[in-house]
């Protein structure tokens, strides 16, 4: 196992529940990459509890929205465990700042790994929750491992689809993804001969007055107390310049229509990214013989960083609901 240096402190964007128990812990993924969590549990309990994984945004770290709804699952009445991705947070895995469709759909499955041995989880009834890019890793996940019952995807982006095409598909081209290409493999020659990766920024600050609301609504959350953190790709200097050359190439959820267990989709209506998981839903559900426990949920007026963690948007008990008639 790697010798990882882990924080004792409370250190999330998100105030202590008092109601629910608190520890981290490690497991290791497939590719021998140890993977760091917060684990939430509640204070009172009798039995097995169902549980559930938590992981998201892309490029957040536990101690942001992921670890807010793995706390307020636990207070509940479910184990929750929100980890940092490989090459991330607290997480393993060298070089830092670098992710792979292959190795994240890993870090879920690992997680799904953990929760099943331990002896106060009822390994018949775990669930997955993934917010923002992350949403899609979960979907993918769900195509590919039959042991979970329940997936919900929050505010979710298609890494793939926006990596190849560009936002709204306006660089869906030979010509642009070529070019793309051409920088990136550039790129990769410059990184090998200093030995270092340039990273290529995160949320950009400081904020031009001209910039789109929602670059503005990053902004909000990850420059600013409200969800800055040090750890946090998206707070500082972003993931590497080549780090998604994989998505470029790799189209995610093709077998999302042979999904069996439940999923729910959950989006705002006002977030830049609703097309992602509208056209998720739809292509999902298109052509399929499971289409009973599948929903998509739409938020009237809230945008994609609302879902984040605004408590009183997000759809904490039709989450629950979902979850507990679906395990």
């Amino acid at each position: 196992m790697e010798e990882l240096k882990l924080e004792q402190e409370w250190d999330k964007v998100f105030p202590k529940n008092e109601n629910v128990n608190h520890k981290k812990v490690t497991f290791i993924n497939h590719f021998g990459i140890t993977l760091v969590a917060d684990m939430y549990e509640p204070k009172e309990y009798e039995g097995k509890l169902p549980a559930i994984a938590v992981s998201g945004p892309f490029g957040a770290v536990k101690e942001q929205s992921s670890g807010l709804y793995a706390q307020e699952m636990a207070e509940r009445g479910f184990l929750a465990i929100a980890f940092d991705p490989s090459f991330t947070g607290e997480s393993g895995g060298k070089p830092r700042y670098m992710n792979s469709p292959d190795i994240n759909v890993e870090d879920f499955q690992s997680a799904v790994d953990f929760l099943s041995n331990l002896e106060n989880v009822d390994s018949e009834k775990i669930s997955i929750i993934g917010i923002c890019g992350w949403g899609g890793m979960a979907l993918q996940t769900a195509c590919i491992d039959t042991r979970i019952k329940s997936t919900i995807a929050v505010t979710m982006y298609d890494m793939s689809r926006v990596n190849g095409n560009g936002y709204f598909d306006k660089e869906d081209s030979e010509e642009v993804r070529y070019n793309k290409r051409v920088a990136i493999n550039t790129q990769r020659t410059e990184d090998f001969k200093k030995g270092e990766y340039k990273l290529g920024g995160g949320v950009i600050d400081p904020l031009p007055e001209d910039a789109p609301q929602f670059v503005k609504d990053y902004y909000a959350y990850y420059k600013t107390p409200r969800g800055y953190h040090k750890r946090s790709l998206n707070s500082n200097g972003g993931w590497n310049v080549t780090a998604s050359t994989s998505l470029m190439n790799t189209r995610l959820l093709y077998y999302s229509n042979e999904i069996r267990n439940a999923v729910l989709i959950v989006h705002g209506d006002k977030a830049h990214s609703y097309y992602f998981g509208k056209d998720a839903y739809e292509n999902m559900i298109k052509d399929s013989k499971y289409t009973d426990n599948k929903e998509f949920l739409s938020i009237e007026g809230a945008t994609h960083c609302d879902l984040y963690d605004q408590k009183d948007i997000i759809p904490f008990d039709k989450i629950e609901a979902f979850i507990r008639k679906n395990i």
